[in-house]
């Protein structure tokens, strides 16, 4: 009887004191993203493409949604 398919649980963690967010699969850490145009590309990288980023079940988004990126609304340049 051969393995059922297994689907990625990709976590998108909540914002650090910049802004920025870790992009996880299980415990592996796929990259550091500040927009959520980053998640696209570190999931890309990753093989990961295929998934939709702001609808997908697949994706955890921890502490906002993937419209929340406080650290590029909240400081001034």
């Amino acid at each position: 009887m051969g393995n059922p398919t297994q689907y990625p649980h990709i976590v998108v963690h909540a914002p650090a004191l910049d802004g920025s967010r870790r992009v996880t699969e299980g415990e592996v850490t796929l990259g550091l993203a500040s927009h959520l145009d980053d998640v696209v590309e570190i999931l890309r990288l990753a093989d990961l493409d295929r998934i939709e980023v702001e609808e997908s079940d697949l994706i955890e988004w921890q502490g906002g949604g993937p419209d929340d990126w406080p650290g590029l609304s909240e400081h001034e340049l």
